[in-house]
């Protein structure tokens, strides 16, 4: 009894960590959940040191098992927790940045407790379908061989996805059609050169931490710019009301289920994010107000999670940092039979761990900065969280990091400036993506 005992209960207890970390890091403005896992994975090896003793009690396997756990709860409650801080400071990273509008209208009108418990709601509710979809996701990769068919197409679906999100800024408002097609592939290409030149940069950390210029470069392209362009436009916020929001049961489930299959899409495709997902999961939504927008947002980025786990298993391909960093100190095992293996079900039992403590520490935590935020001096906290941003950067890339970061942040001020979709800035990485599938060919 006790060797399946004492495991679960050190599985939950290193999930709870996990959602602690997750926690801390969602709430800070400018966090990628790939910085958050880049950072645990620097400094893993003093966590592994740390834990020596518990080979007295578990096999040394299932340590990192455990510390994997706490990788991937942590990445699970910041997609939770992230959406706070894209909601009340305007500072959104990647994948919550197309929530910023939606989320700063319910602001406005003093509904931002609203907004936070949609997107509670949607991630929590991505979690069932993503649990619900697993063995179906399993069945078209396995046995099917889906992976392999599209391989040989690869070069020609991610070139097609790329043109698609730029062609759909034709929808835009702000601007002419032809204006807003130009100005996108702009900073999409823009971006892609930008991530030529630092990929293969080398990282000179003063404290010796193991990290990549994605760390600043992200942080810079989706947090530090937002920050930047936050203090210059601060917009007078309302009393915020604290209430539950009227959910719409029947456009709810089809939100949930949207993002979660969309962000299930691009768990498998190399340089396509989160971000992606959510621009084609409302581009299939004809319902587009903020509610819905909201909470099909928000399931997209928990489920990639999700699904991006799955595909580790099933093809071995790290399709985000907190896949990487688990593949790069855990051995994974193939999913070959219909049962999942013990390693990816302990590691599924962390995620539900972590979305259940999440949703309701989402919506606490709404509850909280909805009362207090009229009082927080918006400026000195902005300035404050971009001091910290810094300096994290200079901690985990020297100096070139910090160079990095500002290059990166003036990339990111370009579409907020202009009203361009912020994940054209993802070129970054699609566009190196491409052009290697095309030297392949």
């Amino acid at each position: 009894m006790m060797d399946i005992f004492l495991p679960l209960l050190l599985l939950f207890a290193f999930s709870m960590l996990g959602v602690l970390l997750g926690t801390i890091t969602g709430l800070v403005p400018g966090f990628h959940p790939n910085n958050v896992a880049f950072i645990l994975l620097s400094i893993s090896p003093v966590i592994l040191a740390k834990l020596h003793f518990l080979t007295a009690f578990v096999p040394s396997e299932t340590i990192f098992v455990l510390v994997a756990s706490t990788i991937l709860a942590a990445s699970v409650a910041h997609t939770f927790l992230s959406f706070i801080p894209a909601a009340f400071v305007g500072a959104p990273e990647g994948d919550t940045a197309l929530c910023l509008l939606p989320a700063h209208r319910l602001l406005l009108e003093g509904r931002a407790y609203e907004a936070t418990v949609l997107s509670a709601v949607g991630s929590f509710g991505a979690v069932i379908f993503s649990f619900l979809f697993l063995i179906p996701f399993y069945f078209v990769f396995s046995p099917f061989r889906f992976y392999e068919i599209i391989q040989s197409r690869m070069l020609y679906i991610l070139i097609g996805i790329s043109a698609l999100l730029i062609l759909t800024e034709s929808f835009s408002e702000r601007m002419e059609v032809y204006q807003a097609i130009l100005l996108s592939s702009f900073v999409f290409l823009l971006s892609g050169l930008f991530g030529f030149l630092i990929l293969n940069m080398p990282v000179h950390s003063p404290f010796f931490f193991r990290s990549t210029m994605l760390f600043p470069a992200l942080t810079g392209l989706f947090g530090l710019s937002t920050i930047l362009f936050s203090l210059l436009y601060t917009p007078e916020i309302p009393e915020q009301r604290i209430e539950e929001p009227g959910i719409e049961k029947g456009e709810t489930v089809k939100s949930v289920i949207s993002g979660s299959a969309f962000g299930s899409l691009v768990s498998f495709l190399p340089g396509i994010t989160s971000a992606h997902a959510t621009v084609m999961a409302m581009l299939a939504r004809r319902n587009r107000q903020p509610e819905q927008v909201i909470t099909t947002l928000s399931g997209v980025n928990t489920s990639n999670v999700i699904f991006c786990l799955a595909t580790l298993f099933l093809i071995f391909r790290a399709r985000s940092g907190a896949t990487m960093a688990i593949s790069r100190f855990l051995e994974v095992p193939s999913w070959e039979m219909l049962i999942p293996p013990s390693t990816l079900m302990y590691l599924l039992i962390a995620v539900l761990i972590a979305s259940a403590c999440s949703f309701f520490i989402t919506k606490y935590m709404g509850k909280q900065f909805s009362r207090l935020f009229v009082e927080m001096p918006y400026q000195k906290m902005l300035i404050s969280i971009a001091v910290f941003l810094s300096v994290l950067v200079f901690l985990f890339s020297g100096a070139l990091g910090l160079l990095v970061l500002l290059v990166a942040a003036c990339i990111g001020l370009i579409p907020i400036y202009f009203g361009v979709r912020r994940s054209n800035c993802m070129g970054v990485l699609l566009l190196p993506v491409i052009v290697r599938f095309w030297q392949l060919y």
